[in-house]
């Protein structure tokens, strides 16, 4: 049994605090370094052991030992409490009983405990370089000895005092002042007793004296809107049970593989008819659970081979769509935990569908509670709004030259990469991170240092992020949301490109919009803009997009922009469907254009599922489904997307009859597929295209099939090569091309002509 020193007044009791300007800090919370004063240390002179607690709302604290008790003392009422064992020559192990008006509670002392942060993540983390920073960062629960609790770790090297607040101490920022370690601009503080499910938010006083209540930048679970704190999750770890997936991905390349993407706003999809319109929620909100089993249920059946998701990290606003975020490391708890987000990918992996996020580096909200100004200061963005702020989105633009701001994003990238098994990131408005002067005029940017307009902060920081996700997770996809001339963006960062591994093709997005919205009497006049991709679809690697950005804003739905009436709007768009697979590169589509939704999409309302009701859509489903199952039995429509010996031109310059025709080749050019595209209301018969190659070809694809909603222009036929020139070519075939329609013709039996066309 330890003794203890009876401390018989005041002025006994304030010998035993020798250092009062380190008193008055924590008593004022405006101090560095809390744990020097508080908790265990030597006594007076080096003499017996000291400890000092300080809790302001404390009627008594009492000083736990195995079974033994000592009643700490407290002169003054605010707050600090001592006892000294003069005898004591070592530290020991103790807990503290702490007596309140609503209570009495028992735990270890937060300042008895040494950091959980090592030098060496210290270092990397300054350096930028903290491949795992997420494992040290933020609250993460810990183990010592018998006591479990919560390590607390963020960066805020400008303030003047950080504490944890939350549901465990009321609050009070007085009393759990965190500990700056050295000169990282880290603080940190182990709590014990903290457990999952509490909330949390980091109280920061400025050097200007004022207070700030901020979300934790490395929180895993944020509270549901409108709510702001961060919560503090559990450690057990999610059971994965797509090895298999994981595996085959490593093996299977990006670029000579299908990819066929259904773009999901996950808040929206579902409604009346659909497969997930049973909710439990009060809310009337999915559960990532529920949105698994019927996600992957519909995208099986309807042959995608990914979703991509708009983004799903933590956004306090609905309506931003998720580009607005405020938790970096956290999927929303609008549709549940981060472990039901595991199982939403765990589910869909299962079900061999692939899972891309959508990812936003570019920008972050100005929200008072979230990352802007967050020690006081413009910390994870530039103070001069010359380059801090993207007036475009009233945002703040991240500072790229930043090694922790760096750190911060590339660590929040690899997170869902390796924790949560997302197949590929789609970068947000890379464009907005490469130039300086993005979206701003004359005298409203900062050139570089050699006068140019290109970030090359962001440069930087966009290479390594691409080098290390490519690196850690083998073959995951990085692909960017670029809409300018930028080369190199699809290039590996060694031959001097960006790194991406796709790059959406936003100049074929807008030109075919632009031209399938022409009436067909005056496309002739436009034939250029569906044509002119061919010109550049291999200087990157291309994900041909029809994505949510087409259907919103006044822009009208995908369907309400084709010109004519309404069997014609039908038509149209499932030749621009059909287009769309034919041509170079991968496929995006969003939700609901697969039914051909009428109305714009509404991130507040359910897709309108009901529209299946009716045969024209129900076609439009069916007709997608079955191009998109054409599109994966077919090697030559995806095995040579970037690079030109998968693409031959037959007639790309027939623009007074608005008709196209090429040749798609698979690796061993063996089974190629003829496409004809006919972008007029005009049918013809015996139609003579020229074949690459003698034997007899068969109508594999037709978009005018009475089950799509067509006319039922069909060649059901076998089709044999004729010899003559036609086309550049020796042989010819003669068909039916539907109006508004596209036939895609597969080689069934090889003849002595089978090579010819083939490059020498």
């Amino acid at each position: 049994m330890l003794k203890s020193s009876t401390i018989a007044d005041e002025q006994a009791w304030q010998n035993l605090i020798p250092d009062m300007e380190a008193w008055n800090q924590v008593r004022n919370a405006c101090g560095k370094n809390p744990h020097a004063f508080l908790g265990m240390h030597h006594g007076p002179g080096g003499k017996g052991i000291l400890v000092r607690v300080f809790d302001p709302e404390a009627q008594s604290v009492t000083l736990l030992i195995g079974d033994e008790r000592y009643e700490m003392t407290s002169f003054y009422k605010d707050g600090l409490f001592q006892i000294w064992f003069p005898d004591a020559e070592k530290h020991f192990n103790y807990k503290l009983e702490r007596n309140y008006d609503r209570g009495t509670f028992i735990s270890e002392d937060p300042y008895h405990f040494l950091p959980a942060l090592g030098d060496m993540d210290v270092y990397l983390f300054n350096q930028g370089e903290h491949h795992r920073v997420y494992d040290v960062m933020g609250a993460h629960i810990r183990h010592y000895n018998d006591q479990t609790g919560v390590d607390f770790a963020v960066w805020a090297p400008n303030a003047e005092r950080v504490s944890v607040v939350g549901t465990f101490n009321c609050w009070d920022g007085r009393r759990h002042q965190m500990r700056l370690l050295g000169s990282s601009g880290i603080w940190e503080i182990f709590i014990p007793g903290v457990a999952p499910g509490d909330l949390y938010k980091f109280e920061i006083r400025t050097k200007a004296g004022n207070f700030l209540l901020k979300t934790d930048p490395y929180a895993r679970q944020m509270e549901l809107r409108p709510g702001t704190a961060s919560v503090v999750v559990s450690d057990r770890k999610f059971v994965w049970h797509d090895a298999e997936w994981m595996e085959n991905r490593k093996k299977r390349p990006a670029l000579n593989s299908p990819m066929n993407i259904y773009e999901v706003h996950l808040g929206s999809w579902g409604g009346p008819g659909c497969p997930a319109a049973d909710y439990s929620r009060p809310d009337g909100l999915p559960n990532y659970r529920q949105l698994a089993l019927a996600l992957a249920d519909y995208v099986k059946k309807m042959n995608y081979t990914h979703v991509e998701l708009l983004p799903i990290c933590e956004h306090p606003l609905d309506e931003s769509w998720g580009y607005q975020v405020t938790g970096f490391f956290a999927p929303t708890s609008r549709y549940g935990t981060q472990e039901d987000f595991a199982y939403f990918i765990d589910c869909l992996h299962q079900n061999g569908i692939g899972v891309i996020l959508d990812w936003v580096p570019a920008h972050f909200p100005k929200d008072f509670f979230s990352l802007g100004r967050f020690d006081g200061t413009a910390l994870y963005e530039h103070e001069d709004p010359r380059q801090g702020e993207q007036k475009d989105w009233g945002t703040y633009v991240f500072n790229f030259g930043r090694n922790e701001v760096r750190n911060f994003l590339i660590g929040s990238a690899l997170y869902w990469l390796k924790e949560f098994h997302a197949d590929g990131l789609r970068v947000d408005a890379v464009a907005s991170m490469l130039y300086l002067d993005y979206s701003r005029k004359e005298g409203e940017w900062i050139p570089n240092q050699y006068g140019g307009n290109e970030n090359l902060e962001a440069i930087s920081f966009l290479k390594r992020l691409n080098e290390l996700a490519h690196g850690e997770q083998p073959g995951c996809v990085m692909i960017a949301e670029e809409s300018t001339a930028w080369p190199g963006v699809s290039r590996p960062v060694y031959l001097g490109g960006l790194g991406f591994t796709f790059k959406w093709n936003m100049g074929w997005m807008h030109d075919s919009l632009e031209y399938f919205e022409e009436d067909p009497l005056y496309r002739s006049y436009h034939h250029g803009k569906v044509t002119f991709s061919l010109t550049y679809a291999f200087s990157e690697n291309f994900i041909l997009p029809l994505s949510h950005d087409e259907v919103v804003h006044g822009k009208r739905s995908l369907v309400s922009k084709m010109p004519g009436p309404y069997e014609q709007k039908f038509a149209n768009l499932r030749a621009l469907y059909s287009l769309m697979t034919a041509h170079p590169g991968k496929k995006l589509l969003f939700m609901g254009g697969e039914f051909a939704q009428m109305i714009e999409w509404n991130c507040r309302q359910a897709l309108d599922w009901n529209l299946l009701d009716f045969p024209i859509h129900k076609g439009m489903q069916t007709m997608v489904r079955d191009l998109n199952k054409f599109y994966l039995d077919q090697p030559a429509l995806w095995e040579q997307d970037c690079i030109p010996a998968g693409f031959q031109w037959i007639d790309g310059s027939d623009y007074r009859q608005s008709v196209l025709s090429f040749c798609r080749w698979d690796k061993a050019r063996k089974a190629p597929v003829l496409v004809i595209l006919n972008f007029t209301p005009q049918v013809y018969e015996n139609f003579c295209v020229g074949v690459p190659a003698a034997g007899v070809w068969r109508e594999a694809f037709n978009s005018d099939r009475q089950e799509y909603g067509g006319t039922g222009l069909l060649n059901e036929m076998p089709l044999p090569a004729r010899e003559g020139k036609c086309h550049g070519q020796d042989q010819f075939v003669s068909l039916r091309l539907p109006w508004l329609g596209a036939v895609m013709l597969v080689l069934e039996h090889a003849g002595a002509g089978e090579r010819a066309g083939k490059e020498e």
